[in-house]
């Protein structure tokens, strides 16, 4: 994924702006105007970038990417705790929530607000460069909050949805707190349509209920569209039938066959296949190279950025022109990591292999690897090599670490370990042992 990085972030950008879906077809048109991909490695990033879910439609079409809707997703979350200001090394936005729902009184008038309405902030910038989420306009940005974050918005009516009169089952009329809508509608099959006797709009008493909670009447116009989005974001029902999952083909590098894996055996100087090899032959058990828009090309110092790299605290790499770890790119040029095969994958008597470490962040802002003891000597169950194995048999799954008597929750898909007693998340990072070329040269040696 991280080769396509710019595609990913533009492909959200568009979607934001266009109330947090879009059909698919519709979605790579818009891309290709900015970018050359193909209908196949576009479907492969959708499918298998976790910022986007995709949804069968009900009608069939013939045509690609119709029967298909991409709805935008995000771990991110406004912190609760923020205004209480009870939440030290918190890994979620601290904003304040009008700002978010675009009507903050203070921040109108002379009075300042006491809560932040910098996205770009000290304690934000970073957490949403960690979600490659940084470089989405504030309009955008804020309505993905609001279809994800599940603390942002007020629930439907479910007993407006039963019984009959202009409330339903509501015995609070007027007075709801809830949004009085066809559940229907937000579901996507209600089969009377525009004479249907539930609403499919937010009527005048909604919006006066929504404003007074502090929603600006643009969002409050596009709420239909978002409860929607919010419905397919929850639903935990399969998405996509099982016979597109077949034909999701690997995107290739348009300058010959892709090779993503470094032969062990050339790093030795003895692979027999020579150029017919289907690895890459490099000197060093990783390459980090460069798109420049026609081919990949080698970063220079290359080491010194493999090193930097394999340090969990760093986000970029030293330098002038610096690797973003995060995005992987360079400026705006995307940027990858080649590497031979995972250590967990072969014998211990292969040399060169790629020695995986996973971590998480400390409370004192630093980050330590599963398996060893942190300032308290509390060892997590779970070790470096454990998670490994487990993430490369499945990497979307869910993982149970305790470490104590604490349990908590590591999801590969968004790289974060949850307390679910507390609902409190910390950052988790796969990053590498470090080599050296002279530790290279040694091992190849002997």
């Amino acid at each position: 994924m991280s080769s396509y990085a710019r595609v990913i972030h533009y492909a959200t950008s568009v979607l934001c702006s266009n109330k947090g879906s879009m059909v698919l077809l519709q979605l790579h048109r818009k891309v290709l105007q900015r970018f050359d991909i193909t209908e196949d490695d576009f479907w492969y990033i959708v499918k298998k970038c976790p910022r986007f879910l995709v949804v069968r439609n009900i009608e069939q079409t013939d045509e690609w990417g119709t029967d298909c809707t991409i709805v935008a997703k995000t771990s991110l979350r406004l912190c609760r705790n923020y205004t209480k200001q009870e939440c030290p090394n918190c890994p979620e936005l601290h904003l304040c929530k009008y700002f978010v729902y675009g009507n903050c009184r203070y921040g109108k008038g002379r009075k300042p607000c006491k809560f932040s309405h910098d996205v770009r902030s000290e304690h934000n910038y970073p957490l949403l460069r960690e979600c490659t989420l940084h470089e989405l306009h504030e309009e955008e940005l804020f309505l993905l909050l609001l279809q994800n974050d599940p603390t942002l918005l007020p629930e439907v009516c479910s007993h407006y949805n039963k019984g009959s009169g202009p409330h339903g089952a509501c015995t609070f009329r007027g007075s709801c707190t809830k949004v009085h809508m066809c559940m229907h509608f937000v579901q996507g099959d209600c089969m009377f349509g525009h004479k249907c006797k539930r609403q499919h709009v937010i009527d005048q008493h909604g919006r006066r209920m929504l404003e007074e909670r502090g929603l600006s009447g643009d969002i409050v116009h596009d709420l239909p569209f978002i409860y929607q989005n919010i419905y397919q974001l929850t639903t935990p029902a399969p998405q996509v039938p099982r016979e597109h999952i077949a034909e999701i083909p690997r995107p290739v590098i348009r300058t010959g066959e892709e090779k993503t894996e470094i032969c062990l055996h050339f790093i030795r100087r003895n692979c027999r296949f020579q150029d017919q090899c289907i690895r890459v032959h490099f000197n060093l058990p990783y390459k980090w190279e460069v798109f420049d828009g026609t081919c990949w090309r080698d970063l220079r110092r290359m080491e010194d950025i493999e090193r930097a790299y394999c340090d969990p605290r760093n986000t970029h790499s030293l330098g002038s022109r610096p690797v973003d770890f995060l995005s992987m790119t360079r400026e705006s040029e995307p940027v990858r990591r080649q590497s031979t095969v995972s250590t967990v994958m072969k014998p211990a008597h292969y040399i060169l292999t790629t020695e995986w470490r996973w971590y998480y962040k400390g409370d004192h802002e630093n980050w330590i690897e599963y398996g060893q003891p942190d300032d308290k000597q509390r060892v997590t169950s779970v070790s470096s090599r454990d998670l490994e194995e487990a993430y490369l048999a499945d990497s979307l799954a869910e993982v149970t670490v305790m470490k104590g008597h604490r349990q908590y929750y590591l999801s590969f898909q968004d790289m974060y370990q949850r307390n679910p007693k507390h609902n409190t998340k910390r950052r988790v990072r796969r990053r590498p042992r470090f080599v050296s070329v002279t530790e290279v040269e040694n091992k190849t040696a002997r």
